[in-house]
């Protein structure tokens, strides 16, 4: 049988139908939107998921419209609003801004039933995140499906590094001096060698950055604060809670009040410090995901690039970029890292949720899902236990840095457990309170109790 393209578009909107030549009126329409995906490997490996699912069930004719990442989340809920959401759907992004907030709702369909036989094949970590609370129902289910995960990554170029005259055996260890070092010791000595006005660290501050957030959600796990309990109940009226704000945000603003991070990170959406890393502006950033190095892996493979771009991208990505795990806690104790469970998830107003769920099943079996994670070269992480122990996690330095990081123990989101943290990441509150303190030069105690009544006023069951 031939497959026959159903429609094909450029634009805001990039939409793919597949479908097997058989009679339209003997197959059922499944809608898929799915988010455009950064490296052409992973889209690659979804196409062929889909290719292989619709050999299995011929009498299904799926429908994959794909979007931008920016575009997932106003597409759905004006879907949804419209009473008309797709039957599947799957962002980058759903976690950290609808998936728990769509659950309390009641909008989405319980696949308890489809998962709890897979159980046993995934993290427990990755069922943790997508264990959310329905309030219509007033209960915990399985209201998503777990596709894949990311931490946050330390990544500095070793031959900036080695031009200031020092080894990687050199860096500390511990929390202070680790960011001591790169202020300063690296940069002075760096400018001082090449004459360039180079930063230590590049330090996310933008307010419309979530790579901010998710790096100061570092440092306040650093500092060991925690916003919520197990059941969502907010933490932040204890004294202790207030106190470790107040030392995290002091440390994290600290290093632009001295000089050691770019003027312009105030203002950084989230390619800018991938930008600055790139040109050689920063010698470490840091980052929720390795595509920054990725960036050059993908280079080194790009036919559409001359021999000596990808021997540059070559040397980069398996020389000259560190990807690495941050320095022990103040406290001396090892780092755990939050991990982002990216989510999809069925509509309880789908129209075909039969099939969804057919389609769901077929793309965490292991065959399928292994394939579609690894073909982001490195920028997502496995939430299967086998998909984990894959070889392509051990092939080079970097992924193992990944592998080694998850290895030792990951944390969920506060949002897994009180949905309104979505709205609170959405305001990015953390970076409004950075920028209060080295913009509007308000004391560090001031900024956290603004972002204290913000959070309480947001997040307060």
């Amino acid at each position: 049988m031939k497959s026959k393209a159903l429609a094909f578009s450029f634009g805001a909107i990039f939409v793919i139908g597949l479908a097997i030549a058989t009679p339209a009126s003997a197959q059922e329409r499944l809608r898929v939107w799915w988010v455009k995906a950064f490296y052409k490997g992973e889209d690659d490996a979804l196409l062929a998921m889909i290719k292989k699912f619709q050999a299995r069930y011929p009498a299904i004719q799926v429908e994959l419209s794909q979007y931008p990442p920016q575009d997932t989340i106003p597409k759905t809920i004006a879907a949804l609003d419209a009473g008309e959401p797709p039957d599947v759907a799957y962002s980058d992004v759903y976690d950290f801004q609808l998936t728990s907030k769509w659950a309390y709702e009641g909008r989405l369909e319980d696949l308890s039933g489809l998962l709890g036989p897979m159980r046993e094949r995934f993290t427990a970590g990755a069922f943790e995140a997508v264990h959310l609370y329905n309030d219509a129902a007033r209960q915990r289910a399985y209201y998503a499906f777990p596709v894949k995960q990311q931490t946050i990554h330390i990544v500095y170029w070793r031959d900036m590094l080695a031009e200031a005259g020092f080894k990687e055996t050199d860096i500390p260890k511990n929390w202070q001096d680790y960011w001591r070092f790169w202020c300063e010791k690296i940069q002075p000595a760096y400018r001082k060698k090449t004459g360039t006005r180079a930063y230590g660290i590049g330090q996310p501050l933008g307010m419309d950055s979530t790579d901010a957030s998710w790096s100061f959600l570092t440092f306040m796990d650093a500092y060991n604060v925690r916003l919520v309990d197990n059941d969502g109940k907010l933490l932040v009226d204890d004294p202790v809670v207030r106190q470790g704000l107040i030392d995290a945000l002091t440390d994290y603003t600290s290093w632009y009040l001295k000089g050691c991070v770019p003027p312009s990170a105030t203002s950084w959406k989230d390619p800018d410090n991938n930008v600055a890393f790139h040109n050689k502006t920063i010698v470490l950033t840091h980052n929720p995901t390795i595509s920054i190095a990725a960036k050059w892996l993908d280079d080194m493979g790009n036919s559409a690039l001359t021999d000596s771009q990808r021997a540059t991208a070559r040397k980069n990505y398996m020389e000259l970029i560190a990807v690495a795990g941050f320095p022990n806690k103040p406290d001396g104790s090892r780092m755990t890292y939050r991990a982002s469970v990216k989510t999809g998830v069925i509509f309880r107003e789908a129209k075909n949720k039969a099939a969804a769920k057919q389609f769901v099943a077929f793309l965490l079996d292991e065959a399928n899902l292994t394939p579609y994670v690894e073909g982001a070269l490195g920028r997502w992480f496995p939430v299967t236990k086998a998909g984990q122990q894959s070889a392509f996690w051990q092939s080079d330095p970097n992924r193992s840095m990944v592998h080694q990081q998850f290895s030792n123990g990951t944390t969920p989101f506060e949002f897994t457990k009180n949905y309104k943290f979505t709205a609170l990441n959405n305001e990015n509150v953390w970076a409004k309170a950075m920028n209060r303190i080295v913009t509007d030069k308000v004391p560090v105690d001031k900024a956290v109790d603004e972002m204290i009544a913000r959070i309480k006023t947001v997040a307060a069951q």
